[in-house]
C-alpha cells in the first residue's frame, strides 16, 4: 500500500533510536486524530474469523502481536492496532523512571536485518505509565503489560519491584509478563533460577486474577530452559514466551560488544528453544514465540510448533507497516491449503 523501501532508506540515515522517535511522533497521531487513520485500520486490521482465538477470556483477533521494546510507554497503543497488530504488550516497564544506559545504544545490523539494542529499560516508570493506560484499557484488542526491575535496585530486593508492579498495574491490562531475560540490565538475567521464579510467582498469584507470562532468554542451556519453564508452569505461570533477545554476538558480522540481539540472527537460535519448550510444555500452557519471525511462514512454523501466539519487533523496522497486513493475509491462505477452519487446528500441529 506504500512504498516503504524509499521511506525506510531515509528513515536508515537517522540514527535508529531518532528513527524510532519518528516512529513513535507518527503512531501516537491517533491517540489524537482517528479519522484519518480509520482507512489504514480498516485495510490493515485482518478480521477473519478462522484468525479468532479466545484466550484469557479476551478475543485475539488475529495471532501476530507487537513484541515489548517498541512501546514501552504506553503511548501508542491506538497506532499499533492500526498496523494491523492482535495484541499488544508494553513495556518493560520499572517501578521508578530510568534513563536507561548511555547511547549510542541501538544498532543496526542491514545485511542480516537485525537489531542490537542496549537500551536498558528506559520508560517513564510505573506511575506515568498506570495514569497513561487508564485511558486505553479495555483496548479492542488485548494489552499486555511487560515488568522489569530497576538498574539501581540490589538482586536480593528484586522481587520487591515485580510485586509493587503487578499491585500498580492489576487490572489495567490482560496479562503481565515477567521480564528477567533481558541482558541490559546487570544482574537480571541471574534471576533466571528456580528459588526467585518460585517465589516470585506464588506470591504474585496471591494478588492478581490477571494472567501472568514468564518471559525467558535464548541463551540458557536446552535443558535448564525446559526446566525452568517446566517449574515456572507449575508454580502458576499462565503462559512462557520464548525468547528474549541474545548475546551470541557471533549470529552477525559486525557485532557491538553490548547489548542483545534480535530479528532474522535469532530466528533459528529461538526457535530451537522455543520447540523444545513446547515439546514439553504443548497442551499445558499458553505459548507465544517470538524472535526472528518475519513472514507468514515462519509464523506458520512457530504456531505449529505449538504457538497459540507470535510476537513481531525488528521485523517491522526492515520490513515496514503493511508486513502484519501481508502476514496475516497470507497465514489465511496457508491455513486454508491445509483443511483447517480454525488457527485453533493448527497450533501444535507438529506436536500431536
Amino acid at each position: 500500500m506504500m512504498n516503504y523501501q524509499a521511506i525506510k532508506s531515509l528513515l536508515f540515515k537517522l540514527q535508529p533510536e531518532s528513527a524510532h522517535h519518528v516512529a513513535e511522533s507518527l503512531l501516537r497521531l491517533p491517540n489524537i486524530y482517528q479519522f484519518p487513520f480509520n482507512f489504514f485500520l480498516k485495510s490493515h486490521f485482518i478480521d477473519d474469523t478462522i484468525l479468532h482465538q479466545e484466550i484469557f477470556g479476551r478475543t485475539f483477533f488475529n495471532p501476530v502481536g507487537l513484541g515489548a521494546g517498541f512501546d514501552k510507554n504506553a503511548t501508542m497503543i491506538r497506532g499499533i492496532q492500526t498496523l494491523g497488530f492482535g495484541f499488544t504488550e508494553i513495556g518493560t516497564v520499572t517501578p521508578k523512571p530510568q534513563g536507561g544506559n548511555p547511547k549510542p545504544r541501538m544498532f543496526r545490523h542491514i545485511e542480516e536485518e537485525s537489531i542490537q539494542n542496549a537500551m536498558g529499560f528506559n520508560n517513564d516508570g510505573a506511575y506515568k505509565v498506570t495514569k497513561r493506560l487508564k485511558k486505553y484499557f479495555p483496548f479492542t484488542t488485548p494489552i499486555g503489560i511487560n515488568i522489569g526491575k530497576n538498574k539501581i535496585t540490589p538482586e536480593r530486593e528484586a522481587i520487591n519491584d515485580y510485586i509493587h508492579l503487578i499491585k500498580a498495574f492489576n487490572n489495567m491490562g490482560d496479562y503481565f509478563v515477567i521480564n528477567i531475560s533481558s541482558p541490559n540490565t546487570p544482574g537480571l538475567r541471574d534471576l533466571q533460577n528456580e528459588v526467585f521464579i518460585g517465589s516470585l510467582f506464588q506470591k504474585a498469584k496471591a494478588l492478581t486474577d490477571m494472567p501472568i507470562l514468564l518471559k525467558i532468554a535464548p541463551d540458557m542451556e536446552i535443558e535448564e530452559a525446559v526446566a525452568l519453564t517446566k517449574m515456572a508452569v507449575e508454580k502458576g505461570a499462565d503462559g512462557i514466551i520464548a525468547t528474549n533477545t541474545t548475546i551470541d554476538y557471533s549470529l552477525v558480522k559486525h557485532p557491538k560488544t553490548i547489548g542483545g540481539l534480535s530479528g532474522a540472527a535469532l530466528k533459528e537460535k529461538s526457535f530451537k528453544i522455543f520447540e523444545a519448550i513446547a515439546k514439553e510444555l504443548y497442551g499445558k500452557t499458553l505459548l507465544i514465540s517470538v524472535g526472528g519471525v518475519d513472514s507468514a511462514e515462519e509464523a506458520y512454523r512457530r504456531i505449529k510448533a505449538g504457538a497459540n501466539l507470535v510476537q513481531i519487533f525488528s521485523a517491522l523496522v526492515f520490513h515496514g507497516p503493511d508486513m502484519i497486513m501481508n502476514i496475516n493475509k497470507r497465514l489465511i491462505e496457508l491455513l486454508k491449503a491445509d483443511g483447517y477452519d480454525s488457527i485453533t487446528e493448527a497450533i501444535g500441529k507438529d506436536r500431536k
